[in-house]
């Protein structure tokens, strides 16, 4: 039998999903609770700690299913959209609300508590964070809690963008930061997902699972070396965007930000860190 990933499946030694039962060894197993991410972003921890390893980022409007709280400012649990299981701060989260009607557009959106741009911002939402509108004001939207955001910065949710690469292209020069995924900083992967994601693409969190999934196998050959625009390049545990024949750009340690890089440089570069290229998937876009 496949082992379950741990990544993207509830279950510990000492409790576990309901829908678990059966299939994995656990103490209890409990239905779990469905909640909503309502900061901005919230990190997801491997461990119910702040200073615990981020594994990724869940952004305002996403759905949660909690299977545990630990009392101490923590809940355990799944996110819908990609599956991925970690702690998150309880804080973050309340009980469903208002469905979300539009997404974020703007790497970053301000919310205002009037509606007035010179008022003192309440907060900043993230590149794909969603939120319910009420109406639209003059060149505001208003949310269901009230709040006043550029209408500009927003867009609704059954709309998206057509070139996932041009998304990415959006994030050039943003910090690397390991399970990130906004314009504060964010890693290889998560660079992928949040651009297909803007795309309406379906994608897991992590390079390797990715790399299994996403797209088609490109035969190992000169195309390897030559991808065309939104092909994926991988390595074991980093992808890359290819631009164009030439160049590429990924989020990456070296540069510790977002970066365009010739193509043939990243692969000698990374080979000379001891890590070759395992792989190119293309994207039927």
């Amino acid at each position: 039998m496949r082992a379950l990933d741990p990544r993207v499946t509830p279950y510990r030694a000492d409790l576990a999903a309901k829908f678990l039962e059966g299939k994995v060894g656990a103490a209890r197993y409990v239905e779990g609770r469905a909640m909503q991410v309502v900061a901005p972003q919230a990190p997801l921890r491997r461990e119910p700690r702040s200073d615990a390893s981020l594994l990724t980022e869940a952004l305002m409007g996403e759905r949660v299913t909690v299977y545990d709280e630990n009392g101490e400012g923590w809940a355990w649990g799944q996110l819908a959209a990609d599956k991925y299981v970690g702690w998150l701060p309880r804080g973050a989260l309340a009980s469903p609300g208002a469905m979300p009607t539009h997404k974020v557009e703007a790497l970053r959106a301000l919310v205002f508590p009037a509606p007035s741009i010179k008022q003192p911002p309440l907060e900043a939402l993230p590149f794909g964070a969603t939120l319910s509108v009420a109406r639209i004001e003059d060149r505001m939207a208003v949310t269901t809690a009230g709040n006043y955001v550029p209408n500009v910065h927003l867009r609704p949710l059954e709309e998206f963008d057509t070139d996932f690469v041009a998304v990415a292209e959006r994030f050039l020069g943003v910090p690397y930061l390991w399970g990130g995924k906004t314009a504060f900083g964010l890693d290889c992967s998560g660079l992928v997902q949040v651009a297909l994601t803007a795309c309406g693409i379906g994608c897991p969190r992590d390079s390797d699972m990715q790399a299994g999934v996403l797209g088609a196998a490109v035969a190992a050959g000169a195309d390897y070396a030559n991808p065309r625009r939104g092909d994926l390049l991988f390595w074991d545990g980093h992808v890359a965007i290819g631009r164009d024949n030439i160049s590429l750009i990924h989020a990456n340690a070296f540069h510790m930000a977002v970066a365009i890089e010739p193509i043939a440089e990243a692969i000698a570069r990374i080979r000379a860190s001891g890590s070759e290229l395992t792989g190119v998937r293309r994207i039927d876009r």
